[in-house]
């Protein structure tokens, strides 16, 4: 093609502060980017060291470790000197301050040509970068390809065009340097509702400037996040020329000519929100397993909605014989925990262990009653049979070296309906970012999906209940879910909902609040968020799916009277 750029996207998948393997990744993208002819070839965010390395990034070794990545890759571009790069890594200052820049850096033939720093460093829900960076200079930086003037930004500096969270719009300086299209890495982290947003906020801003973009994403899971990728080109009338496909390492090729971009590749179908939120997980998963150095995994089945939904994901993510489920019935147990656990591992194809805890809880309130002179009653009893759960499955990990996941669901976790060092015992949750409604309706895809009973139909409709005590409900101390989930979507959420949720929950909760009984109701929920603080400060990591997850998203006083 004449007066055409070829630039091949790296939408990597970097670990953090394993340097070899990132090497290794950053090493073969730039192989393919030579084999497809391109120009340019573009990485994510901080993608040298992995996102976000917190503070490591104090660590002078850590730093050293980057500093020395970074001449492997310099002597590497020397092997293509037809090739650019654009890469980001944190850069050394030193002035008054923090020690380092969040910075793309441009390398050709070896040597660094141009350095952009970042302006706006978030702070704000699961992100804290000024902890660790100083903001760059508000000045433009650019570099020329083959003719063309390229515009470099990163992630934060792209999303304040309307001036809303920042004094200053780095598009401002950027635009006055007239660039042919803005390159723009990222590590932006997938929720509900991103994708959307990213493409509003770059559409708008590729419009308003008359500038094309391209956006470049990391994938992978890291901790409780998982980056979705998806990158994508936006041309100056903004419109999506192409967009990469979401949760998938790939190293792609688009072309720049004529102030638009154009690619030979088939246009990415759309993912469904069912879909996207299985994806997302099963990423989620699979990386925090390969990164922590599990290979399989234990749940413990107790015939409900969570335990059978949490397995089939295991199984989606690591295949049915690296998964294990164990049913630990009580005195309480209905006949339907233990069937409709056999029924359920049948269908996944996984083994399925009995362990009863009946014994081990009448000797535990025995020696209990003996020691003390007081019998174990209520809730003391209910959360025993809990915690001897916990105990079985930490020890059944312990022996086999399986990643035990917790079962528990947002709507639980919220308002305190688990039990500490009891079904909260594990390495990761699966679905403690959904709440009870989307348990089930991500059940119901699964099986619409497999176009067979993955999940039998007995637990997608049998009464949730813990069954730690005679005839237990949910509902005993709980509204029903399809209530309890809109007022929590507004105290958890509120207007960082997607529109069309915000709007529901919040027409539902204001109607449901003039009702005889609504308010009250309202007012306990929000207390038992409170009161419940504590407990979810001692859960294990969970997948965050919405855009406020519990965790590092929603930091909150636990002895606080508010």
């Amino acid at each position: 093609m004449n007066n055409t750029l070829p630039i091949t996207i790296a939408q990597i998948n970097p670990t953090i502060g394993d340097f070899t393997g990132n090497l290794a990744l950053i090493a073969q993208a730039m192989l393919d980017a030579h084999q497809q002819q391109a120009k340019l070839l573009v990485f994510p965010e901080l993608a040298l060291c992995g996102y976000y390395p917190g503070d490591l990034l104090n660590e002078a070794d850590f730093i050293a470790a980057c500093d020395q990545a970074l001449t492997f890759v310099q002597a590497q571009t020397q092997r293509y000197p037809e090739l650019t790069i654009i890469i980001g890594l944190p850069i050394r200052r030193h002035a008054p301050g923090k020690p380092l820049y969040n910075a793309p850096v441009a390398i050709q033939q070896g040597n660094i040509i141009a350095c952009y720093r970042k302006q706006l460093l978030p702070t704000y829900n699961i992100f804290d970068e000024r902890r660790h960076f100083e903001p760059g200079p508000n000045e433009a930086v650019c570099i020329n390809i083959a003719g063309f003037n390229i515009g470099v930004m990163i992630c934060e500096d792209a999303w304040n065009d309307a001036s809303i969270d920042y004094a200053i719009n780095p598009f401002d300086s950027l635009a006055t340097a007239k660039p042919d299209f803005i390159v723009s890495i990222n590590a932006s982290p997938a929720n509900i509702g991103k994708r959307v947003q990213r493409h509003q906020i770059f559409c708008q801003a590729a419009q308003r400037h008359q500038i094309a973009m391209l956006y470049v994403n990391q994938v992978g899971g890291q901790d409780s996040l998982v980056f979705d990728s998806a990158s994508f080109a936006v041309n100056a009338n903004g419109v999506i020329a192409y967009e990469c496909p979401a949760f998938e390492a790939v190293n792609t090729t688009v072309y720049f000519t004529n102030s638009s971009f154009i690619t030979s590749e088939q246009p990415i179908a759309t993912l469904s929100h069912e879909d996207s939120i299985l994806k997302h997980i099963v990423l989620g998963l699979k990386d925090y397993a390969r990164r922590c150095g599990f290979s399989s995994v234990v749940v413990g089945s107790s015939g409900g909605i969570d335990s059978a939904l949490t397995l089939a994901i295991a199984v989606e993510a690591l295949g049915a014989e690296h998964v294990t489920a164990i049913t630990m019935p009580s005195q309480f147990s209905s006949t339907g925990s233990i069937t409709d656990s056999e029924a359920l591992c049948t269908a996944l194809g996984i083994r399925l262990y009995t362990h009863p805890i009946k014994q081990l809880v009448e000797s535990y309130s025995q020696q209990f009653a003996h020691a003390f002179s007081t019998p174990l009653t209520g809730v003391a009893l209910e959360n025993l049979q809990a915690r001897i759960r916990g105990t079985v499955l930490m020890a059944y990990s312990n022996q086999t070296g399986a990643l035990v996941l917790t079962t528990g669901n947002k709507s639980e976790l919220a308002v305190g309906y688990c039990t500490l060092y009891g079904d909260t015992n594990g390495g990761l949750g699966l679905i403690g970012d959904l709440y009870k409604t989307e348990v089930y309706q991500l059940a119901h895809y699964l099986n619409q999906r497999a176009g067979r009973e993955l999940i039998p139909t007995a637990i997608l409709t049998k009464e949730p209940s813990a069954e730690l005590a005679p005839d237990q409900r949910d509902t005993d101390s709980l509204p029903p879910y399809p209530v309890l989930d809109e007022i929590l979507k507004i105290l958890l959420e509120g207007e960082l909902l997607t529109e069309a949720e915000f709007h529901h929950a919040k027409t539902f909760v204001n109607q449901y609040r003039q009702t005889i009984e609504g308010d009250t109701v309202y007012r306990r929920i929000a207390a038992m968020i409170n009161r419940n603080e504590y407990k979810r400060r001692q859960a294990p990591p969970l997948i965050r799916i919405r855009p406020r997850a519990f965790g590092a998203g929603r930091q909150m006083p636990i002895s606080a009277n508010y």
